[in-house]
């Protein structure tokens, strides 16, 4: 089983960057508590698990693309901050690394082993994928409306919908991470 301990190893450097103590603490449970759902039992497995099955990761896994996107979102709300000389918006930070660190919560669930060696869409996933059941997950833990936004419009599901900026900034870092694989699946990418 995965303990609150292992998920706060694993992500202890972007965890650190949550000065809000409950909101740390509601990030790893939200984590502990889709591990369970999802039936991982141990850290080794989760580094295995691809972050997409939509296109060949090329071995990128779910745990590295969820560090990039969190840091990759953290590093464009700084620039922001740092190069605006009359920011126009607030961007809280901790909401932006929390919803970075939950944008993908929901793959525990919608992702299983296929029994061969590889990964499938489980029936939980072709009900509801990630954004959905990931913000499910995390209003049972009393996540607040404005980090729901950030879990369930990251994707598709956010297309046209109102957003709260840390979800426009988790959606670009998510898709700076995504787009090159399946350029260069396609033949697409320039190198």
């Amino acid at each position: 089983m995965i303990s609150a301990k292992d998920m706060e190893g694993l992500f202890s450097a972007q965890l650190e960057k949550i000065s809000a103590a409950a909101l740390r603490k509601q990030v790893v449970d939200i984590w502990v508590a889709g591990c369970e759902r999802g039936g991982w039992k141990s850290i080794d497995e989760l580094k295995q698990i691809p972050f997409t099955l939509l296109t060949d990761t090329k071995g990128v896994n779910f745990i590295e693309h969820t560090i990039a996107v969190t840091e990759g979102a953290l590093a464009l709300g700084k620039a922001q901050k740092e190069a605006y000389a009359g920011m126009p918006y607030e961007i809280d930070m901790d909401r932006l690394v929390a919803g970075g660190l939950l944008h993908d919560v929901g793959k525990l669930m919608e992702i299983e082993k296929d029994g061969e060696g590889g990964y499938r869409k489980s029936y939980s996933g072709k009900c509801a994928r990630h954004p959905i059941s990931g913000a499910l997950l995390a209003a049972e833990s009393g996540a607040d409306e404005e980090l729901l936004n950030t879990i369930i419009c990251h994707a598709k599901e956010g297309d046209g919908r109102p957003q709260v900026v840390e979800t426009v900034l988790i959606h670009q870092a998510d898709f700076a991470t995504f787009n090159p694989l399946v350029m260069m699946s396609k033949g697409h990418l320039i190198q």
